[in-house]
This record gives structure tokens, C-alpha cells and sequence, in this order.
């Protein structure tokens, strides 16, 4: 018995063709876009990390429900992120709250003066 061939060709025409509407439709989408947005020319974007080095600055610190809820992340998410940032160097220390709750924060930095004889 003979195989019966496919009945869909394809030509290179029909390939062009195609492209040709994806192409088309891309341009109509991201016409208009070539320009960010106002807002982001004026100040740079927060990024996600910068956001919670802000929290964990703060008087009390943040919990780690705190950041997950701040950050819409799920606890283990925020866990790690608390371990990358003390990868990065930063000083992480951890105390507990009046209720109980486990605190994270990362302290002023001193400012060291140096003596004039050592400069």
C-alpha cells in the first residue's frame, strides 16, 4: 500500500506570507512605544533588592512577613533573598520582637574617622 501524501503544502510564498502578518502586527503593537514611560525619566526605577535593604534599614527592621507581604513574595522566597544579601556583604542582624516575632535588620554603618597622623 502507498502512503497517501499530505494535502498541506508549504511554499515558499506561504512562508512569506506569514511572516509578513507577524511582522505587521509586532509594528502596529510596539508603534508608539519607542519612548519610555514619563515617570521612569524622571527617577530611576527601585529595583527589588533596593526595596528591601530600605525595609530592613528601618528602626524596627522587618519580619520575614513583613517583606513577603511588602513584596508579594512567599516566605521561602524572602528566606533566600535574606541569604543573598548576606552573600553580597550585607550585615544582617536578627532579633526578636515583644510578640515574640523574629526581626531582621541591617545596622547604620559607622562611620570611621581616621587620625590624622595615619592619613
Amino acid at each position: 500500500m502507498a502512503k497517501a501524501k499530505s494535502s498541506t503544502k508549504v511554499t515558499a510564498a506561504g512562508k512569506a506570507g506569514k511572516s509578513r502578518s507577524r511582522t505587521g502586527a509586532k509594528k502596529a503593537v510596539g508603534a508608539g512605544s519607542g519612548s519610555p514611560p514619563a515617570a521612569s525619566a524622571d527617577r530611576p526605577a527601585e529595583t527589588k533588592q533596593a526595596r528591601v535593604v530600605r525595609m530592613l534599614q528601618r528602626d524596627g527592621g522587618a519580619s520575614v512577613a513583613e517583606l513577603a507581604a511588602a513584596m508579594g513574595w512567599l516566605p521561602h522566597t524572602t528566606r533566600a533573598a535574606l541569604t543573598r544579601l548576606r552573600q553580597s556583604g550585607h550585615e544582617l542582624v536578627r532579633g526578636k520582637r515583644d510578640t515574640g516575632e523574629t526581626s531582621y535588620r541591617i545596622p547604620d554603618p559607622v562611620r570611621q574617622t581616621r587620625s590624622r597622623k595615619a592619613a
